[in-house]
């Protein structure tokens, strides 16, 4: 059997060119719409993505002559063959859209869904991977290697996150908001950014911290502010930190460390927007421990949504083998990485996320 994946602008255009290159014969196995992006990712349109199958071999013409007639009866039919075989990947494909499916897979595919599982990828996330994989392995004619199948899967999460935003400080605002939990390493991780600014970037670096609640916390950040020669300004209420603001005002860059229940206070959200404008002023990293539950990781998103949060930062990389929470988080909150870190030491231990690097740590196949 031939199978091939076709796209167009609408379903007469596609039966078109199934006509042209399968022949009338060609059954469709399967459509759904897709996004193509346009120049320079504007003007997006719809298309229709068709999976179309033939077999090959010839059918056994509708008429024979007299005398085959009682040898016709006798043999199979082809045509019932064809269709069978189509029913079964109509069945495969529509079971895997509902998450089941499994004992359908193929052998590559079912290590690739164990593999998932086992990095605790979402069940629906899991499953629109295991979709697009099953297509692939369909229209390159039911055939593939672990590791090309390995490599689709990198491929895929790519696809996958390739439209959210990734990478490290804009430096297109003033303020860098970096919210988070206790315990994930919020202060630790502002340093190595302030220390990538610093260096890296030649930027003019000031701290405000309001986490007030940790005398180490302030300790620590205030340690951090005297190795790298910067100002840092402790803030116990609003008035504090206005006296901040406008005592930084030269300053290229001010990271803002704060304390995570300050956050859950609609209040004190509602006080500090009358001084800082959230969309136009400040950049704000979440950051979350890899070690954390996926689910933990949604309610600390729900508790911190009073606030506009441009990108996760992920701490904690080297304590786990398991990464499915992080591209779980972002598939089902829309929102990139800036991030990553993977030990204490300052300045180094942190590099900028991207999807290649996301992809290499849940697949294990090299970034290209």
């Amino acid at each position: 059997m031939k199978v091939k994946k076709f796209v167009a602008s609408s379903m007469p255009e596609a039966m078109k060119m199934i006509r042209a290159e399968l022949g009338n014969d060609a059954v469709i196995l399967n459509s759904k719409v897709v996004q193509k992006k346009g120049f320079l990712g504007l003007f997006s349109r719809k298309n229709i993505e068709v999976i179309a199958a033939v077999d090959p071999k010839p059918t056994t013409p509708p008429v024979q002559k007299m005398k085959e007639k009682r040898k016709e009866r006798t043999e199979p039919l082809r045509d019932e063959q064809l269709l069978k075989e189509i029913h079964e990947l109509k069945a495969t494909i529509r079971q895997l859209s509902q998450g089941g499916g499994v004992e359908h897979y193929p052998a590559p595919l079912k290590a690739i869904d164990a593999h998932l599982i086992d990095q605790e990828i979402s069940d629906d996330v899991r499953a629109t991977l295991m979709s697009a994989l099953l297509q692939r392995w369909y229209t390159s004619g039911a055939n593939g290697s672990d590791d090309e199948v390995k490599q689709w899967l990198y491929e895929e999460i790519v696809n996958t996150l390739s439209p959210l935003s990734f990478g490290g400080i804009s430096f297109q605002k003033k303020f860098v908001n970096v919210v988070g939990p206790t315990g994930v390493g919020k202060t630790t991780t502002l340093a190595k950014m302030a220390a990538d600014c610093v260096i890296k970037h030649r930027k003019k670096v000031a701290f405000i911290t309001t986490d007030t609640y940790r005398i180490a916390a302030i300790d620590q950040l205030k340690t951090y502010a005297k190795i790298l020669n910067v100002p840092i300004e402790v803030c116990y209420n609003l008035d504090d930190f206005r006296q901040a603001k406008e005592k930084l005002a030269s300053y290229d860059i001010v990271f803002i460390d704060t304390a995570g229940r300050n956050f859950r206070n609609v209040q004190y959200v509602n006080d500090l927007k009358e001084m800082i404008d959230f969309n136009e002023e400040m950049e704000t990293f979440l950051v979350l421990s890899l070690t954390a539950k996926w689910r933990d990781m949604k309610e600390i998103y729900t508790q911190f949504s009073l606030i506009p949060i441009h990108k996760f930062i992920f701490t904690k990389m080297d304590e786990t083998s398991r990464h499915g929470a992080m591209l779980n988080m972002m598939v089902q909150c829309g929102i990139g990485t800036a991030y990553m870190t993977h030990g204490q030491n300052v300045p180094d231990d942190i590099v900028e996320a991207t999807p290649q690097l996301v992809a290499n740590m849940i697949t294990g196949v090299e970034q290209q």
